[in-house]
């Protein structure tokens, strides 16, 4: 009889929707080997991209290879005091950027000691401490609140945390971030106007693959999330088939 009242129990607290048909309860991302596979696949391809292209631009852009060691690094960011950053350019070779397409895009070597524009430079335990916690943040979102089918937010979580562990590599590794990304070089604001650090270029930043999966993994989230529907009421069944209320369940 116990086993009975069990299964009468299930039945009667099953979810049925505003149409009155059963739905299904929803599996999460985490307990979905599909979902892992796309998480994973776009991290290691993400991971695997930032860190060959900044291998081989420090390699090529400045017309010999540019050698890079921790001691080296923290040697000047040390000795940089406030104007860390250009210490640290005393590492690259004086070079002239490499123009990939004119006007809209070039390549030129940079060390970051802070984070994306350069800001916090030094800082970079707090950065290392603070990508963990995104990084480990990411995946819990990933697990316990996307769907196994949602493959929009799985692959921009992967490039979330395949641009974040490439960074976070950079400044274990070299205690900096290599970078070499500038797009739009030469074209100015209009009207005379300037960012806060006196540049009037529309894009005055040299960034890296990590920066720009970062921005297209935020922008494919915001997207996703304007995309989904709210959730729609259910209501649980009192009393079995044979009739009684049905209360409305969020």
């Amino acid at each position: 009889m116990g086993a009975v009242f069990d299964r009468r129990g299930a039945r009667d607290r099953t979810a049925v929707d505003v149409t009155g048909e059963c739905s299904s309860e929803a599996v999460w991302a985490g307990r979905s080997r599909r979902a892992w596979i796309v998480l994973l696949s776009v991290m290691v391809i993400s991971l695997v991209a930032d860190l060959a292209s900044k291998s081989l631009a420090f390699r090529h852009v400045a017309g010999q290879p540019v050698t890079l060691t921790r001691s080296d690094i923290l040697a000047h960011t040390h000795a940089g005091g406030r104007d860390v950053a250009l210490d640290m350019d005393s590492l690259i070779p004086s070079h002239q950027p490499l123009t990939v397409v004119p006007h809209v895009l070039e390549f030129t070597l940079v060390l970051n000691p802070g984070a994306v524009f350069g800001i916090g430079a030094g800082k970079r335990w707090v950065f290392v401490a603070f990508t963990g916690v995104a990084i480990t943040f990411g995946l819990w979102i990933f697990g316990a609140r996307t769907k196994h089918n949602q493959w929009l937010p799985h692959v921009a979580l992967g490039l979330l945390i395949g641009g974040g562990l490439g960074n976070l590599y950079d400044r274990l590794a070299f205690a900096c971030v290599r970078d070499f990304i500038h797009p739009l070089p030469g074209s100015h604001l209009p009207f005379g106007i300037r960012w806060p650090n006196g540049s009037s270029e529309i894009w005055p930043y040299v960034s890296n693959l990590a920066d720009l999966l970062l921005l297209v993994g935020i922008g494919m989230l915001m997207w996703h999330i304007w995309r989904t529907d709210p959730p729609k009421k259910k209501v649980v069944a009192e009393g079995g088939a044979d009739g009684g209320r049905r209360l409305p369940v969020e």
